[in-house]
């Protein structure tokens, strides 16, 4: 996805808005003024609030895939390509949190066929990245094997879905860091193949 510098800087203003007046108060007309742009502006890089809105979305998965392609490597443990992936996620949304009010927000999902569309391909990223490490933790007997590996993956994106909307509704009052990192360890206790010792 090719975006320009001015594209990203109305994305983080688009998502500044998000975070302070939600889904109704985006508007092209109070982009422009928190921008202190003439719509026209605007709409010369996007023609509508759902483009700006696709944009924000795939600019993040984009930055997801990246990322997690960056973080993790064939020579870690599936543990700690687990840990990390997630602590890297935590971590990008604590600086990024108008990130969480597009992925989060009420109204979003009825906004358009293509938001949703959109959402569903940052789960795909996710997917693509947490898959193989399940994966390779059950072959190696680290995780469980008594449930599948997709039923696994519901387990982890369900609970990792939770805690991001908690920290949402808390308006980003609690340390998302903190609080994401004992998510971490409870799920892998869930997920470790319980050895008998």
């Amino acid at each position: 996805m090719q975006i320009s510098e001015r594209q990203v800087e109305i994305i983080e203003a688009a998502g500044k808005i998000l975070t302070s007046s939600g889904v109704s108060g985006l508007t092209i007309k109070n982009l422009a003024k928190e921008m202190d742009f003439s719509e026209s502006a605007v709409y010369r890089h996007f023609t509508s609030k759902e483009e700006i809105i696709i944009a924000m979305l795939e600019y993040l998965a984009d930055n997801m895939d990246k990322r997690y392609s960056q973080a993790i490597n064939a020579q870690q443990s599936p543990l700690e390509k687990f840990t990390l992936l997630f602590q890297n996620q935590f971590s990008f949304f604590k600086n990024n949190a108008h990130f969480v009010v597009a992925v989060f927000s009420d109204g979003l999902m009825e906004e358009s066929q293509r938001i949703n569309e959109t959402i569903l391909k940052i789960m795909a990223v996710k997917m693509k990245h947490l898959m193989p490490i399940v994966v390779e933790g059950q072959q190696k007997g680290v995780f469980t094997n008594s449930i599948t590996s997709e039923e696994l993956i519901h387990i982890i994106m369900g609970t990792f879905r939770l805690q991001m909307l908690k920290w949402r509704i808390a308006n980003f009052q609690f340390d998302i860091e903190r609080n994401g990192n004992n998510m971490i360890q409870a799920l892998l206790t869930i997920i470790k193949n319980q050895k008998k010792e």
